[in-house]
């Protein structure tokens, strides 16, 4: 649930008993999708901000920590991904961080809801600058049912870049989806999830990934903590699986010399995020 009182966007977690705001300057448009209700606004200290029913997917300031972490820690994992898919993320910025390894061949995207690209291009254009890549291909269609209907060993990283488990979401985090998205990942393949927050879900939705996960036959997996302000509890997180691989493990030598610029992934941050705090590790061991 959102409010929009005296100038100030406020999402309350009630689930969690907190909340977040920002100061807005002005409502600058909204629409009603067959899915969604999508509203884009401009903030006083934190850009453009989209939200999608009342709750925040991303800002002009931070998105770029939560893009980072999506695509490198797995593409890092992998030994060398040639076709990567992606399952939502239809702002683009996920799509643009994978298209900055050169060995990535061919990137699709598939997005339920057009829209939230189209307004993306207008109000996050930095996100969108790779969409007119050539290994680029944008479609619009429900990604559960493309995953089960896509070609076995077709994909070498599966990127789910997908809102909470609620409403259209709420497949993607099923053992059935991740069954799928198996089949459809080569050998070798590496599975990533966002995964919601470590400090209000470690023993509810975490531990539920990591178990529908390996039901799904991944042998390895691992959550990756990151800060995220906007999102409850401004600590995120996601979540790797493997396929014949140890995602436990990456291309240090590879990350560290990259040859593109971030703004908080590094080879260092990748290892540290792979040492869970204590708490955590109870979490998902319980």
């Amino acid at each position: 649930m959102s409010t929009h009182d005296d100038n100030w966007f406020i999402e309350h977690f009630d689930s969690a008993g907190t909340a977040f705001g920002l100061r807005l300057n002005s409502k600058l448009e909204e629409v009603r999708t067959d899915y969604q209700h999508i509203e884009m606004w401009d903030t006083e200290t934190f850009g453009y901000l989209m939200t999608i029913d009342g709750a925040t997917m991303l800002t002009s300031r931070d998105n770029f920590l939560y893009h980072e972490m999506m695509a490198h820690p797995a593409l890092f994992s992998h030994q060398g991904a040639r076709n990567v898919l992606i399952i939502g993320g239809g702002d683009c910025g996920t799509l643009r961080e994978v298209l900055r390894h050169e060995g990535v061949a061919r990137a699709t995207q598939i997005d339920i809801d057009e829209q939230v690209t189209r307004f993306s291009e207008k109000y996050f254009p930095e996100l969108c600058e790779r969409n007119d890549d050539p290994r680029a291909e944008l479609r619009f269609e429900d990604g559960v049912k493309f995953m089960q209907e896509c070609e076995a060993a077709s994909f070498d990283v599966i990127i789910v870049d997908s809102t909470d488990p609620v409403g259209p979401a709420e497949g993607l985090f099923k053992a059935e989806f991740f069954r799928h998205c198996h089949r459809a990942l080569a050998d070798g393949g590496v599975l990533v999830q966002q995964s919601e927050s470590p400090l209000l879900h470690s023993s509810t939705i975490i531990r539920d990934l990591h178990s529908n996960m390996r039901e799904a036959g991944f042998e390895s997996t691992r959550t990756l903590p990151f800060p995220q302000p906007v999102y409850p509890s401004g600590w995120w997180s996601c979540t790797l699986a493997g396929k014949g691989c140890d995602v436990g493990e990456f291309r240090e030598a590879d990350a560290r010399g990259k040859g593109f610029e971030t703004h908080y992934y590094t080879s260092d941050i990748h290892k540290g995020a792979l040492s869970l705090p204590p708490f955590m590790a109870r979490a998902l061991q319980a």
